[in-house]
């Protein structure tokens, strides 16, 4: 099972079919349940992280008293079996201790911490090792087995993680500025885009370069340029990138590139809406120059993805000849921005040539 940021479902299947080792068995909120032969096979990008199946049965029900019913469940689980199947793609061997971790939908008398101390216990009991308790806020040990228990108002469900660690946490992810993106959306976003080897690809507010490096692993071979005007981004973005992904990163001001007219065939982006990160430089006066910026460096069979708190910024983008083909409300974070894949309806006027200097 492949669990994930809520609206990425479809994004985390069709990368799941286009592996072309897999079928999807179910989809539903956050996770998509999966079948796949090949030991080998690569985790989606797209996905939080990756599970075994361990154990499903009906949703235990609402009430404190009814938590009882997960030592049962957590009796039922062939942990042998599982072990086996988790070392046989790819996962550590044995169990050194037990780290639970719990969610649910809908109203109830108890919560997560309930869960958890409800079945972890049990599990750490049979398998005579430790259970780490996350009541109180600590980090478990890192060579504890992550496992999960959700409920949905209709199953509960019980996972074994497959790796060591949540496949979100990227091992190239050494520095993170305020809005850095979370690499599966940024994986998903890439994706959108339909990007091919050759193509030039840039992000003209790449903070610490997450959905370049992104694109990097889903289409390798093509040109990235990210554009910066704060230091510490750029600082940020060269230390990901370095054996990662060849990146060209510049200082810039996203409301005046140093790219010529038309040169660009994918902009990939979370721009900075005055969220968690404040325009700067020519944005700061005037935010709908980045829609004019966008529309002007890209290609005639140019497309861009992007991120946008709302609707309602893409009537700039209508205006500069930016059409609309691909919307998807996604959850992060407490807030619930729009996915868009723009592509070019008419031209954004007469041509001129690139910025000349540094930006600013």
């Amino acid at each position: 099972m492949a669990r994930c940021v809520r609206g990425l479902e479809p994004a985390v299947s069709t990368e799941i079919l286009q592996s072309g080792s897999a079928s999807i068995t179910s989809l539903a909120h956050r996770e998509v349940v999966y079948r796949t032969p090949a030991a080998d096979a690569p985790y989606p990008r797209t996905a939080d992280d990756v599970f075994l199946l361990a154990e499903r049965r009906g949703d235990i029900g609402p009430y404190k008293s009814d938590l009882a019913a997960l030592a049962e469940l957590a009796h039922a689980v062939d942990l042998d079996a599982l072990e086996r199947e988790r070392r046989a793609r790819g996962g550590p061997r044995g169990f050194a201790g037990i780290d639970i971790s719990a969610s649910y939908l809908g109203r109830r008398t108890y919560n997560r911490y309930d869960i958890e101390d409800a079945i972890g216990p049990v599990l750490a009991q049979r398998l005579g090792v430790p259970y780490h308790a996350r009541r109180n806020g600590t980090a478990p040990p890192p060579d504890y087995s992550g496992w999960r228990l959700t409920l949905d108002g209709t199953h509960t469900t019980l996972l074994l993680r497959l790796g060591t660690r949540p496949a979100h946490r990227r091992s190239y992810k050494r520095a993170t500025v305020p809005g850095t993106l979370h690499p599966p959306l940024a994986a998903a976003m890439a994706l959108l885009a339909d990007l091919q080897p050759g193509q030039r690809i840039m992000d003209p507010c790449c903070g610490a370069g997450t959905l370049l490096i992104e694109a990097h692993h889903v289409v390798p071979g093509t040109t990235l340029l990210g554009f910066d005007l704060d230091p510490e981004a750029r600082r940020a973005a060269e230390a990901n990138a370095a054996g990662t992904a060849p990146l060209r990163i510049e200082r810039a001001d996203a409301g005046g590139l140093p790219v010529a007219d038309g040169s660009v065939d994918r902009v990939l982006c979370n721009p900075p809406w005055e969220g968690q990160v404040a325009a700067g430089g020519r944005l700061a006066a005037r935010p709908e120059r980045w829609w004019r910026e966008l529309a002007r460096v890209l290609t005639g069979q140019g497309r861009a993805v992007v991120l946008v708190p709302d609707a309602r910024g893409l009537t700039h983008a209508l205006a500069h000849g930016l059409e609309p083909t691909h919307v998807r409300q996604v959850s992060l974070s407490g807030r619930r921005p729009l996915m868009v894949r723009l592509e070019r309806t008419r031209s954004p006027g007469p041509r001129r040539t690139a910025h000349r200097g540094k930006g600013g």
